[in-house]
Order: C-alpha cells, then structure tokens, then sequence
C-alpha cells in the first residue's frame, strides 16, 4: 500500500488463527439450563455492547418480528446497558423479555458448549465480531456478516472466506438483513451448513496452529534470505505450507 513504509507480508489463511486445543465440554447442555426457550429460533451474538449500534440493533429487531418465537441471545453486560436495551426493544415494538443475556460461563469449555445451542449468530458492524465469530464457528454455529470498508468491518468476512463460506458474506446491511431471515426460515439449509463447519473445522486450516508456524517461519526465513542477499524489503504472498 502506497499509505505504508512498511512493506506487507499476507499469510495464507486468515488473520485469526485460534488454538484447537480447548474443546467443547462433554457435559449435557439444553436450552432450558441456559435459560433459552426449549422451542423457537435462538438469534445469537456475544459482543461487546460498545459494538451495538443503533442500526443494526434495529435490524435485529426486525428479524424478531419477522420470525414467530425467536429470541435474541446476548452476553450480559452492565445493568444499564441491559435496561437500555430492553427498552429500545419495546420501543422498536419487541417484547424486551425476548433479549436474552447469558451469564458469564466460568471455563471456555463450557462457553463453546453453550454457545452450540444457538442457531445463528448475527454479525456487528462497523466493528465486527472477531473472537466471537471465532468462536462461534469454531462450536459449528453459522455466522453472518456483510462486508464493510475497513479492517475492523471485514473480519468476520476473513474468517467466513477463510473456512469456505463465502455465501454467509453478504455485500451490504440490506442483503445481509435477507440473508438471515431466509436462513431463520430455512432449517434444511442451516443443518446443511451446520454439518458442513464442522467438516471445515478440521480442513480450513484457520485452526491449525502447526501449519500457521510453519507459514510464520516461512515468512521470516524468505525475509532473511533477502536481507543476506543486499536486497530491500519487498511485499509477498507465503505459500500455504
């Protein structure tokens, strides 16, 4: 980029690798332990509430009138922002008891456990989720996002291109509005992508942490070479390892 001295290096796979090694905890999980309603559509997002905006929270809402019996799942957060929520909630004309704030799981383990109960996470913008769409696809839950103009808008969309789901991207507020509420209707093609994450967990490559320090090593190893060899500093693609 003309705007840098630096010169970039892009590795092969995304920019958010994670480590595999904690895994989902084996103990039982229903929606009723985790206070969400055995039946009925569970929209899910864990950020930060500082990424809640205005507009995007009232396209949330509007997926909640246009799909009977969902449900909102968000992480607690303060008292206030939980009391402003639920009153914009109402405002919007959504039942506030349909927002739904999970408590803060003492393990990770148990959190990706969880998290699996959902049925779709929805993304934030402009600042994305980022280990919470991490997260989410790491437990096998779908995420939707929409490509915006800068980095912190355009994670999401790395992570999902990165394992494969490109279709899950979509090129504005609007389509990706659509996109969610036809996936909320469509339970055959959420399972269809439900099973195919899990697949993509073991052959993206966005979890393998090897092959991302082979990669890494790989980078330094060509940045050597040319140094030794009296050249400057140049941008390139690492090979997937």
């Amino acid at each position: 980029s003309s705007d840098l001295s630096e010169k970039v290096v892009r590795l092969p796979r995304g920019f958010m690798p994670r480590d595999p090694a904690v895994l989902p905890d084996a103990s039982p999980r229903t929606r009723g332990l985790a206070g969400l309603p055995q039946q009925g559509f569970v929209f899910a997002n864990f950020n930060s509430a500082f990424k809640i905006n205005p507009p995007v929270f009232a396209a949330w809402m509007r997926l909640l009138g246009q799909v009977e019996g969902s449900v909102l799942w968000l992480q607690r957060q303060s008292a206030p922002v939980v009391e402003n929520l639920r009153a914009e909630a109402k405002r919007l004309g959504i039942d506030p008891q349909r927002l739904i704030f999970a408590e803060r799981e003492p393990t990770l383990a148990g959190h990706y456990a969880r998290l699996a109960l959902a049925d779709l996470f929805l993304d934030t913008s402009p600042y994305n989720a980022h280990t919470t769409a991490s997260d989410a696809l790491w437990v096998g839950l779908p995420v939707v996002t929409w490509l915006g103009p800068t980095f912190a808008s355009r994670a999401a969309a790395s992570l999902l291109k990165n394992m494969g789901f490109p279709e899950l991207v979509a090129p504005d507020a609007a389509a990706w509005e659509a996109l969610a509420l036809s996936l909320a209707r469509d339970p055959v093609r959420l399972g269809e992508l439900r099973a195919r994450l899990a697949g993509a967990r073991e052959s993206s490559g966005l979890f393998d942490m090897s092959r991302l320090a082979r990669e890494v090593e790989a980078a330094f190893v060509q940045m050597h070479e040319r140094a030794q060899r009296g050249e400057s500093p140049a941008a390139f693609d690492v090979p997937s390892a």
